[in-house]
């Protein structure tokens, strides 16, 4: 029997109606809304979105909705609650595949930072991702960024830019195409190099974002208690926001104190949208 893969192209296409599906169940999931409503909120017809929604996420909506009535009995569970009031929020676990990434993270000096990228030479492109158009920024000793281009490409390259404006760059699409499988194809196996360019501080916040397992989230005070002391929860917040490499340094794994998703530099709605991912996958 031939496995069909799920070509990046079409799963980029697919991500504005997902993120608006995920949305819709994230806030109506304790009414366990029918097919025909999560359908609609993706304005899409029951039939397709069943099967673009459990091809994207890897779960239909309806094994979607219970992973999170499980992850809330869970939560309560883990708060004190007793078995008995947790069950009232259960419901069917999404079956998912272990997804561990494996990162071979190689610092730069804060010196190579001040610099702002003089001598630096990079390479750059646009490829389609799970989550949007992802916009690849490659040096010769790994990936140093990942952005993504909303709401345009221009713009998304120039926030880039704007971090090492006295480096030199040069397009190649096809290199970010390949920058795109190596990082979002499950189980790939092998370890991928990261140029980080940023302060001993951010950098130290960065290997503690590379700690969350994937499908786990955290607080802004978790990450500040682990790195340093609980009053640096400000300056972990900033440290986090300056993350250049989105999903593969997991900063989308962090939310606030009170456990709300909080601002993201790519979107709250892409957010939820990679964290839906990953729990569906887990």
């Amino acid at each position: 029997m031939t496995t069909q893969t799920y070509d990046i192209g079409d799963a980029s296409r697919d991500y504005p109606r997902i993120a608006s599906a995920l949305a819709f169940l994230g806030d109506n999931w304790r009414d366990h809304p029918d097919l025909d409503a999560a359908a609609k909120s993706a304005g899409l017809s029951a039939h397709h979105f069943q099967r673009v929604f459990t091809r994207w996420v890897g779960v239909s909506p309806k094994k979607y909705v219970g992973a999170l009535a499980h992850n809330a009995a869970r939560e309560a569970i883990e708060s004190g609650a007793s078995v008995l009031d947790a069950s009232f929020e259960a419901g069917l676990s999404g079956p998912g595949r272990l997804h561990d990434l494996f990162i071979a993270h190689e610092a730069v000096t804060p010196g190579d930072a001040s610099r702002r990228g003089t001598g630096l030479a990079f390479k750059w492109g646009v490829a389609p991702t799970p989550f949007g158009d992802g916009i690849f920024l490659v040096a010769p000793r790994g990936l140093s960024a990942l952005a993504f281009a909303d709401p345009d490409i221009e713009q998304g390259f120039t926030d880039l830019r704007d971090r090492y404006p006295a480096a030199d760059y040069e397009r190649d699409d096809a290199l970010a195409a390949d920058w795109a499988r190596r990082v979002f194809t499950p189980d790939r196996g092998d370890s991928l190099p990261l140029a980080l360019y940023g302060t001993n501080w951010q950098r130290q916040v960065w290997r503690a974002l590379l700690a969350i397992p994937a499908g786990d989230t955290t607080s802004y005070k978790s990450i500040a208690e682990h790195v340093s002391s609980a009053k640096a929860c400000r300056a972990v917040g900033t440290a986090v926001g300056a993350n250049p490499i989105s999903w593969l340094i997991p900063c989308h794994r962090v939310l606030a104190g009170n456990g709300k998703l909080t601002g993201y530099h790519w979107g709250v709605n892409r957010k939820r949208a990679m964290l839906a991912y990953e729990a569906a996958n887990r």
